[in-house]
């Protein structure tokens, strides 16, 4: 049985998200909340027992120039992997909301890996095309990242499990002087201005301000900003989520300047350190190339991500279930002629 979630809903449904081993916080009411241009749908499954199996959270946006909407529920649904009847019945709930919503697809991208051929399987009978196969960034979450499973063990014991090359910058950060610190809003300004460094440096488009401030402002203290001084200075920072059993690395920064200090070493272990405060079970370094060749662009990257030991891990990848065929044509060409105006007006 399926419902939509009312106000008089939100704690439980919030509850069991947070509660679930594949709870996300990409799942949550804030998360939709912090995406104001969307609009967050939330679904709940209960068994015969009344108790809530399975969650859905889907934002909803509409397509500029067209009547039709997307709908995607980013690292969706949460409910018990080997439960199918439960994912078909939040499908199911799910496309009454596409009918309502004049969506023409739906996108989910399950915290499932690759491995779990069954799912896989099960989302294709219900009509989703299969995902790419692109290596790098094409897809909207990254389909490959690195996890430390940190089950249970303390600072010393995980510190000890790095590689000796990134032990030797841990260290290195440390006796240079580099200080790290959890700040508040106020140092978003900076944060900001050493992410468009960044993003000049290595090619990327960047979140403005007020993006990074209504995220730090709808998480709450599940959000921290932490902030590497050199010298009194700020010189890198990173954007750090905790929601149930997991700690995320979502936003990291570097200014050109001192990286010879290896702030971003020590920003990396200070977030490590609270996912262990936490008791959690997972760190996610999130995204990385699925193609780790040294000759890739993205492998500077890998090779730093996976010198703290976590575990490279594939997702099943991007799922997409068209609804309105006819408005997925409608939908491409409205993209096209966008671009075309944006390339005649300089946009």
């Amino acid at each position: 049985m399926t419902e939509r979630v009312t106000p008089e809903r939100f704690e439980e449904y919030d509850a069991f998200v947070r509660a679930h081993p594949k709870g996300h916080f990409m799942q949550t009411r804030a998360w939709g909340a912090h995406k104001s241009s969307w609009k967050w749908v939330g679904i709940l499954c209960r068994g015969e027992d009344g108790a809530v199996k399975g969650s859905f959270g889907i934002l909803v946006r509409r397509i500029p120039m067209t009547p039709w909407s997307l709908m995607y529920g980013a690292r969706g649904p949460v409910w018990d992997e080997g439960d199918l009847d439960t994912l078909g019945q939040l499908i199911a709930e799910a496309k009454k909301v596409a009918a309502e919503e004049r969506a023409y697809c739906l996108k989910l991208d399950p915290d499932v890996p690759s491995s779990d051929t069954a799912l896989r399987e099960a989302l294709l009978q219900m009509g989703f095309a299969p995902p790419s196969e692109n290596k790098n960034f094409e897809s909207i979450q990254p389909r490959y990242v690195f996890r430390l499973f940190l089950n249970g063990r303390g600072e010393d014991e995980i510190f000890a499990s790095f590689e000796s090359k990134t032990r030797y910058n841990l260290r290195l950060a440390e006796r240079k002087g580099v200080e790290v610190k959890v700040c508040g809003p106020e140092l978003l300004p900076d944060f900001c201005r050493i992410m468009n460094e960044t993003g000049e440096r290595d090619r990327f488009i960047v979140r403005n301000e007020a993006y990074f401030r209504s995220m730090m402002e709808h998480l709450g203290e599940d959000a921290r900003l932490y902030m590497a001084f050199y010298e009194g200075a700020p010189i890198a920072g990173t954007l750090a989520i905790h929601f149930g059993d997991k700690v995320w690395y979502l936003y990291g920064a570097s200014s050109n300047a001192h990286r010879n200090v290896m702030p971003n070493y020590l920003l990396q272990w200070k977030m490590i350190c609270w996912a262990v405060e936490t008791g959690s079970r997972i760190y996610d370094f999130r995204g990385v190339s699925g193609d780790t060749s040294p000759d890739n662009p993205l492998y500077g990257l890998y090779r730093f991500k996976k010198g703290f030991n976590g575990e490279f891990t594939e997702f099943l990848g991007e799922f997409e279930l068209t609804v309105r065929p006819g408005a997925k044509k409608i939908v491409a060409l409205a993209k096209k002629a966008r671009h075309v105006l944006g390339k005649i007006t300089g946009r």
